[in-house]
């Protein structure tokens, strides 16, 4: 082998080490009056810091691979033109946590050789590069969780404060937000004559748009549910469908569930916009509360339809959005609308239903679940005397 071949061997061999951390390799190859000529931000240039850098890069980053695409010689010097390769999920790398992004670079790295070991080593500036996406990373991350925290205010702000206090009935919200605020609502609102409108929407979508969505469906619903009050549950929902239509981007529509209850005779009327349908649980079973209609603000000039029900002594209406249903364990199976009517048949009766029923949930993803979308759950129950 020429000297020059060994020379490339040599500079391959330092260079594959650096990529693994290889730390004896590299200890052995370094001469003792190394001096490194491209110094990272508050790097020693001599050994300990160059050592230092493969280890801090090892711990920051997997999958390294330097992937050699041409060496060329002249006379002590070897000089290499590489592609670096990188996943950053490790560690955090000039204070900067773990993105979970791959990096590629693209760089030029000239050795000089004295006696077999590696004494001086330049290198084309990747890091500039480098430090500079990962500002841009920030940056988005923080405009991001902005946008989050603006979401999750508007949303809560939506929900109503308190829960009406009827004589002989107990009604229990739930609400519990994912990370990424979804599109869930309920509301509550007095009609004419005692009877009390009650609600349970999700908008599609996430963060700030969803947020908006139902902020204006909400309040068209209340507006309406209480301007003309006499109306039927099928009624109010095409009245708000045609005001929606024309206020909501084209990608967007809300599904949701209006009903109004009238407390004395316990009677349920209710219309169905295309949302999971409540189950009424009454005499140990389970029973689907079914009306056809289409989600709001997707077509003009919809109709609904209407269905009624009655909540003897001690019957319960469970209403709830599909962050419940669509959850999934470790398996990827869903927890599942058959899985959700057997629970409420055989427990039903149970004060505490939605607080029972998250249990259950939590207790099938298992620990270290991230919840997918927001979960709301609403019980209507007439005491029994």
């Amino acid at each position: 082998m020429s000297s020059e071949d060994e020379n490339k061997a040599l500079a391959r061999r330092f260079l594959e080490a650096f990529a693994n951390a290889d730390l004896h390799t590299l200890d052995e190859l370094l001469a003792p009056e190394f001096i490194n000529h491209s110094l990272l931000p508050g790097q020693d240039p001599g050994r300990e810091g160059y050592l230092q850098s493969a280890a801090e890069q090892h711990a920051g980053f997997s999958d390294i691979r330097y992937i050699i695409e041409y060496q060329a010689t002249d006379d002590d010097m070897v000089i290499t033109r590489l592609t670096i390769r990188a996943i950053h999920d490790r560690g955090s790398v000039f204070g900067v946590g773990p993105t979970g992004r791959e990096w590629f670079f693209t760089n030029i790295v000239i050795d000089r050789l004295c006696e077999g070991k590696i004494l001086e080593e330049w290198s084309a500036d990747t890091i500039t590069p480098f430090l500079e996406a990962l500002t841009q990373e920030i940056r988005e991350r923080e405009r991001v969780e902005q946008e989050l925290r603006v979401a999750r205010i508007i949303q809560e702000a939506s929900l109503p404060k308190e829960v009406p206090q009827l004589e002989g009935w107990e009604i229990t919200p739930l609400y519990r937000p994912a990370r990424e605020v979804g599109g869930d609502f309920y509301d509550f609102f007095e009609l004419e004559d005692g009877r009390v409108g009650v609600v349970v929407g999700d908008a599609t979508g996430k963060g700030v748009p969803a947020a908006l969505v139902v902020t204006a469906t909400y309040s068209m619903l209340r507006a309406v549910a209480q301007a003309l009050g006499s109306f039927s549950p099928g009624d109010i929902l095409a009245q708000v469908n045609e005001t929606l239509v024309a206020r909501i981007p084209l990608n967007m529509f809300v599904t949701c569930f209006y009903a109004i209850l009238e407390p004395k005779s316990g009677s349920l009327s209710y219309a169905n916009a295309g949302h999971n349908l409540p189950y009424l649980h009454r005499n140990g079973e389970a029973k689907e509360l079914r009306a056809r209609g289409m989600p709001l603000g997707l077509m003009p000039k919809m109709s609904y339809e209407e269905g009624e029900a009655s909540l003897g002594e001690g019957g319960c209406v469970l209403f709830y959005s599909d962050g419940l249903v669509e959850a999934h364990n470790p398996q990827g199976e869903m927890f599942s609308f058959p899985r959700l009517r057997a629970l409420i048949a055989e427990h039903g009766g149970k004060r505490s239903l939605g607080e029972f029923l998250l249990k259950e949930l939590y207790s099938f993803v298992g620990e270290g679940w991230q919840q997918e979308d927001d979960i709301t759950l609403l019980t209507l129950r007439r005491s029994a005397p």
